[in-house]
């Protein structure tokens, strides 16, 4: 994801600006589209076909600025239903550097469809970065078109640092599988081992490795709100990680590796420390999705990978939906 904040050279960025109805993507999905190759998608199809051309033509005649509309019917092959605006901008390079710099910070893309190709870089509370000085935009919604009162438009766009954190303990295979499923999903990653031989030479840009002889300090150290998943190589050290995760009171989410017998022992041992029944009962161990049984690290991952995206979509809606998540995957255990 995010692969045009990494692009150089001529490129074409095309994002969804409107949808009417059903579309294949949400407003704000984005595909970069230089003379040979395309970055990330806007849904496929004969819609993503005929945006790829149009932004090719405008690489060949060097036009800033395009604003189409797409319905996604027969005409277009496909059956969706519904109505997609695109807008196509030659890609500022200056901008997309400074947001690249600006990864783990909100911003926001101000962009003019009609008139001069007039454009703005914003940070997270609206204060001006870079470029133009386009009218006062909302902050309080995602990507949309906004009008002036002389019929002038602009793509207000957000560019949100990624909003997931997940703290993961253990570098062994299922910990390196999860670590490769999560390497392009919208989240970052401290990855947690006292061995430092096990980590890989290269990870994804996502991932930071700590190699540390004591993990208990990087539990205190992350976020509030952070998710954990806890998968060392030692039963000990996953208890007193566990017992560390527990004495915080802002865990996001707490996952643990493990059958039901050893949740057993280990919620034994947590109330006999006097751990809050509550606090216990959110531990989700075994970890996974229900009805996923078959235990080849690649598959653990993919199943804790989705389990974690339902978690981290149901924070993003309401604080009330997110105990829900938590409260319908614990149910199994």
């Amino acid at each position: 994801m995010d692969d045009w904040l990494s692009a150089t050279g001529p490129a074409v960025l095309v994002t969804v600006a409107i949808v009417e109805g059903s579309g294949p993507r949400e407003c704000g999905a984005k595909m970069l589209v230089d003379a040979t190759r395309v970055f990330d998608t806007i849904g496929g199809g004969h819609l993503e076909h005929r945006a790829i051309e149009t932004a090719r033509a405008m690489l060949a005649g060097a036009r800033p600025r395009h604003f189409e509309r797409y319905a996604l019917g027969p005409s277009l092959g496909q059956c969706c239903g519904g109505v997609v605006h695109l807008a196509f901008e030659l890609l500022d390079a200056t901008q997309a550097a400074l947001l690249g710099q600006r990864r783990q910070d909100d911003s926001w893309r101000v962009v003019a469809i009609d008139g001069a190709p007039d454009s703005a870089l914003f940070d997270g509370d609206g204060r001006w970065l870079l470029g133009a000085r386009p009218p006062v935009f909302a902050r309080d919604r995602g990507a949309y078109v906004m009008q002036e009162p002389d019929g002038r438009r602009w793509l207000v766009d957000p560019v949100f640092a990624p909003r997931a954190h997940l703290v993961l303990f253990g570098a062994g295979h299922v910990g390196t599988a999860i670590v490769r499923a999560l390497a392009h999903l919208p989240c970052n990653v401290t990855w947690v081992d006292e061995r430092d031989a096990m980590f890989p030479q290269q990870v994804p840009a996502n991932v930071t490795i700590e190699a540390s002889d004591v993990p208990e300090a990087l539990v205190a150290a992350a976020p509030a709100g952070a998710s954990y998943l806890v998968m060392t190589h030692s039963h000990a050290l996953d208890q007193r990680l566990t017992e560390a995760i527990m004495a915080r009171a802002d865990v996001g989410w707490f996952g643990l590796i493990g059958s039901k017998t050893k949740r057993r022992q280990f919620e034994h041992r947590l109330r006999a420390r006097g751990v809050d029944a509550a606090r216990i009962d959110a531990m989700v161990c075994p970890i996974g999705l229900v009805g996923i049984t078959n235990k080849a690290p690649a598959v653990i991952a993919a199943s804790v990978c989705a389990q974690l995206l339902t978690v981290w979509e149901a924070m993003q809606r309401t604080p009330q939906a997110s105990r829900q998540a938590t409260a319908a995957i614990t149910e199994r255990v």
